[in-house]
């Protein structure tokens, strides 16, 4: 049976440059970079170099990419110390966002009684730009939290617009650009984004290493504490071989970008066709020119349909998912969703599917065909 992936904004294939990459530094580089010997020296070296290839991509300096285990600890990071070391008192973020972010405001706000304020969000999933303007005119120091590309229904952020915004307000912005970093250019030097977050494995590079973007001076404090890695602002040890991957793979990412952005625009826009085809009365959740990785769409089924569709899908071998994996033991509906649908389609199967380029139109007519037997 043949395998449909189609599930890439929760994970997404290791290039085979990169497996390649990482199992020369298992091999040959496994010194520690903090040694002082050569084996050291050599890592040390690799770590440097991955640094500055990183920052090299997004048009930032060295010194602003800090390396952690994921995107969730970089967010947690930043969030906490904004508000128990920049003294922030009030979180803006909205309730779309990935609970990484979510989860962390609720429990600041719980421990340092913190403000938590919600931005109000369109029926497209945008987020409403004229109350995030009303919610900074209060004058308090502030945060804002806003996702660049939603990992659910693919809206985008304007990061430029939202960044000058929150410039003229004297806000701290931080985004969660998990979903974009690697897919589409981001500047750094253009944009006057404080804080940005990525994690390897959304853009085919190895689970367990992400890193994030911490502008020149921004005060932040260490997560955790211990050794002097990272600048003193995350302990411990560094993944060489995921953080050589990491580099690797977002290296390539952006000298294939534009080749493999045009071909998963393809199978997008070809993936719409056949639904309009085959189930006129389907609708996208968010906005037809969403983000080209993700579309979300809800279909005309019936309710009892439901809680048997992914299964249905899996026997035949297609992975997709009805949101974020790290809810996906969950039977309660997307949160993002809910802020988006009425009660009634929110019971009715709706679909995240997200590409990269190792899919294929075959893959498309699999998955329609296996719809269509539903």
């Amino acid at each position: 049976m043949k395998k449909v992936y189609l599930d890439n904004a929760s994970t997404t294939a290791i290039r085979p440059e990169v497996i390649q990459e990482m199992t020369k530094v298992l091999i040959e580089d496994y010194g520690n970079p903090s040694s002082t010997h050569s084996l050291g020296r050599t890592a040390k070296n690799i770590l440097e170099l991955s640094r500055k290839s990183i920052a090299k991509n997004l048009n930032a300096t060295a010194q602003e990419i800090i390396f952690t285990s994921c995107g969730t600890e970089a967010n947690n990071w930043i969030l906490r110390s904004a508000v128990k070391d920049l003294k922030v008192k009030r979180i803006i973020t909205s309730k779309i966002e990935h609970h990484a972010v979510l989860y962390t405001a609720l429990a600041l706000e719980k421990e340092y009684g913190i403000q938590v304020d919600y931005v109000a969000i369109k029926s497209n999933g945008q987020i409403d730009i004229t109350d995030l303007v009303e919610l900074l005119s209060q004058e308090k120091k502030t945060l804002v939290s806003l996702m660049h590309v939603n990992n659910e229904i693919g809206t985008v952020l304007d990061l430029e617009r939202i960044s000058r915004i929150c410039q003229e307000h004297s806000a701290l912005f931080h985004s969660d650009t998990v979903q974009s970093v690697g897919k589409t250019t981001i500047d750094l030097q253009k944009l006057s984004v404080d804080f940005i977050v990525a994690s390897a494995h959304k853009f085919h590079g190895p689970k367990g290493a992400g890193f994030a973007f911490i502008r020149k001076n921004s005060g932040l404090q260490p997560l955790f504490f211990g050794g002097e890695q990272e600048k003193g602002l995350r302990a411990g040890t560094e993944a060489l071989h995921q953080i050589a991957g990491m580099a690797k793979a977002l290296e390539l990412s952006y000298s294939n970008l534009e080749t493999e952005r045009n071909h998963i625009f393809e199978l997008r826009n070809y993936l719409i066709t056949q639904l309009e085809l085959e189930f006129p009365a389907f609708e996208i959740n968010g906005s037809v020119d969403g983000f080209y990785t993700v579309l979300n769409v809800l279909l005309p089924f019936s309710a009892d349909k439901t809680a048997m569709i992914l299964f249905h899908l899996d026997m035949k071998g297609i992975e997709v998912s009805r949101g974020s994996a790290c809810q996906s033991g969950s039977i309660k509906p997307s949160h993002v969703l809910a802020e988006m649908l009425s009660i009634e389609d929110l019971k009715k199967p709706s679909l995240r599917i997200s590409f990269s380029h190792f899919n294929t139109k075959e893959d498309i007519d699999v998955l329609i065909a296996a719809l269509k037997t539903i």
